[in-house]
């Protein structure tokens, strides 16, 4: 609904939303998000290797542990390959991101978190159970990477306590968890008081980056780049053919989209096909 009526106010007076909060139409830097564990690290460092040459990307993200994996990898061993395969395979400079999607207890992360740091990646994502904030803020009190989290946390008293404790260095809301562009600028504003960039969660190809690309376009500490998943429709199918225009990477950029509103319109055909219900008062 929140973001319905911020599209609705845009078109209403013929602006972006990214006006409206402040900022301007323009290009920002993504990076290149997979969402995926079940690959063996030489054909992930490959398909990111090949993403970068075709599109650009100045900045890559990986998945390591297992998802709320009690401090298992996805197969021994994993982890320890997929890192070095990655930094091998992408060009030079290349920031390397990493997201562990609350594997770890604090000993183990802060052990993983050293070899990241020794294999120059500068992100790590989410390495202890989200709602173990005590265990996230010592992980980010031990290492020197920034240790990054935020998209679980769909209520504000959760972002004053994660701020407050210092448990992360990278602020990282998801505008649709969390209830809207509105609710997302108030934890964009905290994050500003404490000093903290903010890189949005918008892990696949629907709305939610759009949504993202337009905050980031406006609020004063917005960080490097913006995550773009890398996932194909086949991966996520309902996100294919979903608006217009779509979204493309040119050397490493995305546009913000430019018409009215949030700039893209639902495509009638992905409407017809899509289940729906209706509530009414």
């Amino acid at each position: 609904m929140d973001t319905a009526l911020w599209d609705l106010r845009g078109k209403r007076v013929g602006r972006p939303v990214c006006e409206l909060i402040g900022g301007s139409l323009r290009r920002l830097p993504v990076y290149a998000s997979s969402m995926r564990r079940d690959i063996e690290p030489a054909r992930e460092a490959a398909r990111l290797a090949g993403l970068q040459d075709r599109h650009g990307y100045r900045a890559v993200k990986f998945r390591i542990g297992r998802e709320c994996g009690r401090d298992q990898d996805e197969w021994p061993g994993r982890t320890e390959a997929v890192v070095p395969a990655v930094r091998r395979a992408v060009a030079e400079g290349t920031a390397l991101l990493v997201d562990a999607n609350s594997c770890y207890t604090p000993a183990k992360a802060i052990e993983v978190g050293r070899m990241l740091q020794d294999e120059g990646v500068r992100h790590f994502e989410e390495p202890c159970p989200y709602w173990e904030q005590e265990w996230t803020a010592e992980v980010a009190a031990a290492l020197d990477l920034d240790v990054t989290g935020g998209e679980q946390d769909c209520l504000l008293t959760a972002w004053r306590r994660m701020l407050g404790l210092r448990a992360v260095d990278v602020a990282q809301p998801d505008v649709c968890y969390l209830g809207g562009l509105t609710r997302t600028l108030r934890v964009a504003q905290m994050a500003a008081g404490a000093g903290l960039p903010v890189v949005p969660h918008s892990a696949n190809l629907s709305l939610v980056t759009v949504f993202s690309l337009h905050l980031m376009a406006a609020i004063p500490n917005a960080g490097p780049y913006v995550e773009f998943s890398i996932e194909p429709g086949s991966y996520y199918p309902w996100q294919r053919g979903l608006f217009d225009p779509g979204l493309v990477v040119e050397d490493g950029m995305v546009a913000v989209p430019a018409g009215p509103g949030w700039g893209v319109d639902i495509r009638p055909g992905w409407l017809a096909r899509a289940e729906r219900r209706v509530s009414a008062l």
